[in-house]
């Protein structure tokens, strides 16, 4: 009997002594998917495509603005099957319109998800990795916790954007203004 007791307790003990050597980290995800070199190309194309399908759209409007106009100005001297016409080709135009708004803006969203697939899948090995080669048990994402006690837990992230070639001084901040003078600077170019 002694000895089982014996037994288990060295086995606790050393339970108890190798759970003490298990690492956990975090890291915050969202900044790195965010600030990848790969990301800003990702939101180029993204962007070109967004004004591409925007432009096609406000063709689109100005036809139904066209037809909208006409109608108005003449249809009190067309007759009623002329009107009645006119009135079917105003609704087809209105529901090609919302209809290829809707097809638009869903391959805006697909193509958001294509390019950011592979982005996601070198950020998710690239933490992998990094864990592995710290004997680290488990990665979370910083936003899920409440409270992180940096004493016990490891931060991967500035190891993680060196690993991807994230530059240094590059924070979620400088991206949104970098961001904020482009649409600016779009704008600007739209007005002229």
């Amino acid at each position: 009997m002694k000895k089982i007791i014996l037994v288990a307790a060295v086995a606790l003990m050393s339970f108890a002594a190798k759970a003490q050597d298990v690492k956990f980290a975090y890291v915050d995800f969202n900044e790195i998917i965010m600030l990848m070199p790969e990301m800003d190309e990702a939101r180029a194309v993204i962007e070109e495509n967004s004004m591409t399908n925007e432009q096609i759209l406000m063709d689109m409007y100005k036809e139904y603005e066209t037809k909208m106009q006409e109608y108005q100005q003449k249809s009190a001297t067309w007759t009623q099957a002329v009107r009645e016409v006119k009135e079917r080709e105003i609704m087809q135009i209105q529901q090609n319109l919302e209809e290829n708004q809707r097809l638009l803006q869903q391959d805006i969203q697909q193509l958001q998800q294509r390019l950011q697939a592979p982005i996601i899948e070198k950020a998710t090995k690239t933490i992998e990795d990094l864990a592995k080669a710290k004997g680290i048990a488990a990665v979370y994402e910083k936003s899920s916790f409440l409270y992180v006690d940096p004493a016990q837990l490891i931060d991967l992230t500035p190891e993680a954007r060196v690993a991807l070639n994230i530059p240094e001084g590059r924070t979620l901040e400088t991206l949104q203004a970098e961001l904020a003078a482009k649409a600016q600077a779009a704008q600007a170019a739209q007005a002229q």
